[in-house]
């Protein structure tokens, strides 16, 4: 662990520095998937950022319940924490940590009076399912609660986590000749279709500079992931999600990634596995894209909510979920092209939901076989980004989507240089750069 926590840099740490100073200030729920790294971020805001923490683990109900009994006043709260923890609860100097909250429901619901009657006292909340208790009704204080959602580590993270903090400040002065950087850049990101961003797995990267030895770290990720289905769902839903996250590789196989029930069980039906997808997404452990037929603002207006994609949080856990073995890091750009292209296609989804500002989780098709794999948009105009893996940029679908909506810009990535063309209305912009794609848009 101590790994972990000397490599592990994460951005998110700027935003929560921001809900700190905010004026308005509301308690935090932070949201994502399990093993992501909540519980760390959060406890390292409070020793960068604070001069003490209160961490409360609800998985000690016990202990806990008689703190939230009674009338939830916040004054009384706090009090019976001091008195638990053996230390001085001072508002503005304590950021207090309330953890697997969701096993707690009267303590989310306390944070409704926090905001009301004490503001002053800093209030984070994680949890491993929190996003799934909150959809099925667990009563927490709408308009009372701030939201920030953690992902698996970026690229960026990743190349941080290697000590590159120069070469991303270099990307992000505007510099786009990287000339032998190239190189370097392509290394990383084979690796980091490998290794992914799911902590635990960089850090044993870290540690041991050996993919095996990742990969085992995956496996066992996986196998969490599948043993929560059975301790938190649904027990009627246990089965169907266990299809639908089985299948998530096989339905990125195809050539046509559309989402086939028909692939999750022969003879499945959308009605059947609609609350097992709503499940997975509301534990942070898939995403989903949408089909667009007219791609203009707001995206969502247009999207067919039964045309979709789906995929996994994460490129590192899609490539050991299909069996691909790390050699295949070795092979060229054989990484980038394996099974139809789709960790390069997994890889670009997950980098967009860095950008809060732009809608990203949709897609074009049209009546013939044309398709675009991701439609990004700023709210004003929407642009079409055509991900090719490896070095090949036949992009055909990209042309006939040019000539159809003639967007002010158009964005290829792949492993090709940087690039502007057709009068800057053609963007190559290499996959290993996407992170740079809001300043590009900018």
């Amino acid at each position: 662990m101590h790994k972990t926590t000397s490599f592990m840099k994460r951005l998110l740490i700027e935003d929560l520095y921001k809900w700190k100073t905010k004026s308005d200030r509301k308690p935090l729920i932070l949201r994502g998937a399990r093993q992501v790294g909540k519980t760390w971020i959060l406890k390292d805001f409070g020793k960068k950022h604070f001069k003490d923490v209160c961490y409360v683990n609800f998985e000690q109900k016990d202990t806990l319940a008689s703190v939230f009994e009674g009338e939830l006043s916040p004054h009384d709260i706090i009090e019976k924490l001091s008195i638990l923890k053996r230390m001085k609860i001072k508002p503005q100097d304590t950021l207090i940590i309330f953890d697997e909250v969701q096993e707690m429901p009267r303590a989310l619901t306390s944070l409704k009076y926090f905001a009301e009657e004490c503001p002053e006292y800093a209030i984070c909340c994680a949890g491993s399912l929190l996003g799934v208790a909150l959809h099925q009704g667990t009563s927490f204080p709408v308009g009372k609660v701030d939201f920030l959602d953690l992902r698996p580590m970026s690229f960026r993270e990743f190349l941080m986590a290697q000590d590159e903090e120069m070469l991303i400040d270099y990307i992000l002065s505007g510099n786009r000749d990287l000339g032998a950087f190239e190189t370097k850049l392509t290394a990383y990101l084979k690796k980091y279709f490998v290794i992914g961003g799911m902590p635990a797995a960089v850090a044993k990267w870290i540690e041991t500079n050996d993919f095996y030895d990742v990969d085992d770290v995956q496996r066992k990720l996986v196998l969490s992931y599948q043993n929560d289905f059975s301790k938190h769902a649904p027990r009627q839903l246990v089965e169907k999600i266990r299809y639908v996250w089985d299948s998530i590789p096989t339905q990125l196989a195809k050539e046509n990634k559309k989402f086939m029930y028909g692939l999750v069980r022969q003879g499945a039906r959308a009605r059947e596995y609609e609350d097992a997808l709503l499940w997975l997404s509301d534990a942070g452990e898939i995403i989903r894209t949408y089909n667009v037929a007219k791609p203009d603002v707001p995206l969502k207006a247009y999207s067919d909510l039964k045309a979709f994609k789906v995929f996994l949080l994460d490129v590192g856990l899609l490539r050991c979920m299909s069996g691909l073995s790390p050699k295949a890091i070795l092979e060229g750009s054989r990484l980038f092209e394996e099974f139809k292209g789709a960790l390069t296609e997994q890889y670009v989804c997950q980098e967009l939901q860095l950008f809060k500002r732009l809608q990203t989780n949709y897609y074009w098709t049209s009546s013939s076989t044309a398709e675009i794999d991701f439609l990004v948009s700023d709210g004003l105009n929407v642009y079409p980004l055509e991900c090719k893996a490896g070095l090949t940029m036949n992009a055909k679908s990209l042309k006939s989507y040019r000539d159809r909506y003639a967007p002010s810009l158009s964005i290829r990535t792949s492993l090709l240089p940087y690039e502007r063309q057709d009068n800057a209305k053609m963007l190559n912009l290499p996959l290993y750069l996407l992170f740079t794609l809001n300043k590009e848009l900018g």
